[in-house]
């Protein structure tokens, strides 16, 4: 359970209620625009590099640049979320990519454009992202004593800026140049400092100020991960998750877009990709609403629904009917993410937890490249369809998995104390239930 005490600074302050504050709605807007340019980028860099004679092994390369600094760094950026004041380092990694994309601007501006500085810019951006994504974990439940429904609340906005953005960067490369794209990208991070500097969060606990200055820093990485390890249901999840980025995430995500964009064209393939988009929106409505007992287990069941993505495309069904799976995986995945984020954020302490997300967060993550670079080989081996078809039953062994595993599937939420429990059935119930005449109270 999160510690919710805090300092003398907050002493006689009325506990929060609801999630809509001043400071939950600046939070909201930063991650909200953060994730407008943030889903922008791919269509800039490819527009852009390609215009300029480069390839899409070039565009790829770009890209690979800051996944890779983000997956290698972001477990030390949990640490140093735990040690100094998450809400300045989250200003500082936005600003940094403020500056790196506003030179990325200048350089389509002037033509000047050169591979390994594109490469060097994505490498920082990367970086700062390791940074700045650790403190997201904690800053949630100290802005909303609703953590589920600040999480559902984020996922709504996150959602509906991965639908736009694209459509917005396809408009500015169109009547414009991939130069302005970057700038608005670049944009979009002084907003996010912008309302981060403005952020007025809580003070922390004693014994969370004690712990940022607790050891060494290499003590207190091994501190985060006996921490991870030493939790059944979290290392189970990742470990699981695994098997999902592998066998079904990473290759459904480049055969998805090569098969339909082959049978159908690119328009369908947008169509497919914004009914995607359109069902994380209502899985994070549905999460707003929702308010399972058992969280990880109503989100696993909702896991389920992702294996549609994969499965429709391989199974070559029209477009209407890959939309239709792909608007049901969305809500499916979006669901589960919020159940999965809001189980971490409630359930570890506040002092370890921004290690902890970076632990998680490197693990969801690391072997989405693998399956990714496996999916070419594997299509052209087994086929694009067949290797579909596989995601979609992998997709259904991994949720049963994490059902069938009692320390996933029988986590109680850490507010479950709060919510109203059945009463028991009175002896005049049970004799009615019992000859067919069951009554309601």
């Amino acid at each position: 359970m999160v510690d919710r005490a805090v300092d003398g600074e907050d002493a006689g302050v009325a506990p929060r209620r609801g999630i809509w504050t001043r400071d939950f709605g600046l939070f909201f807007t930063a991650r909200g625009v953060a994730k407008l340019g943030d889903s922008m980028l791919p269509v800039a860099l490819a527009a852009g590099l390609l215009q300029y004679g480069y390839g899409a092994g070039a565009v790829g390369l770009a890209m690979a640049s800051s996944v890779a600094c983000f997956a290698g760094l972001v477990i030390f950026g949990g640490v140093l979320a735990d040690r100094f004041n998450t809400r300045l380092l989250m200003t500082g990694a936005d600003v940094a990519r403020l500056v790196t994309q506003s030179l990325a601007a200048v350089m389509f501006f002037s033509g000047h454009v050169v591979l390994w500085q594109i490469c060097v810019i994505g490498a920082v951006n990367g970086s700062a992202a390791a940074i700045f994504q650790p403190g997201v974990a904690g800053t949630v439940p100290r802005l909303a004593s609703d953590v589920q429904a600040a999480n559902g609340a984020i996922r709504v906005a996150e959602s509906g800026a991965q639908l736009a953005g694209p459509a917005v960067a396809g408009v500015l490369v169109a009547f414009a140049s991939p130069g302005l794209v970057f700038a608005a990208h670049a944009g979009t991070y002084g907003v996010s400092a912008l309302c981060l500097l403005l952020l007025r969060l809580p003070p922390v606990s004693r014994d969370s100020a004690k712990a940022r200055t607790r050891g060494a820093f290499r003590s207190e990485l091994a501190e985060g991960w006996r921490e991870f390890r030493s939790r059944r249901w979290l290392w189970g999840v990742i470990s699981v998750w695994c098997v999902l980025m592998i066998g079904a995430w990473g290759p459904a995500v480049p055969l998805v877009a090569v098969q339909v964009t082959q049978e159908y064209g690119s328009g369908a393939y947008g169509l497919v990709n914004s009914a995607l988009g359109a069902g994380t929106v209502i899985g994070g409505v549905l999460a707003l609403r929702v308010r399972p007992r058992r969280m990880l287990r109503a989100g696993a069941l909702a896991l389920f629904g992702f294996a549609l993505f994969p499965a429709t495309a391989g199974a070559g069904l029209g477009v209407p009917w890959m939309m239709a799976g792909c608007a049901v995986a969305g809500a499916g995945m979006s669901f589960w993410g919020v159940m999965w984020a809001t189980s971490v954020q409630t359930q570890v302490p506040r002092e370890v937890l921004n290690r902890i997300h970076a632990y998680e967060v490197a693990g969801s993550i690391a072997m989405q490249p693998v399956g990714q670079a496996l999916a070419g080989p594997a299509a052209a081996t087994f086929g694009t369809q067949q290797v579909l078809l596989a995601g979609g039953v992998i997709t259904l062994m991994v949720a049963t998995t994490m059902i069938s595993i009692p320390a996933i599937r029988g986590l109680v939420r850490a507010d479950a104390t709060q919510l109203p429990l059945p009463l028991p059935p009175t002896p005049e119930l049970r004799r009615a239930r019992r000859y067919g005449r069951a009554e309601t109270r």
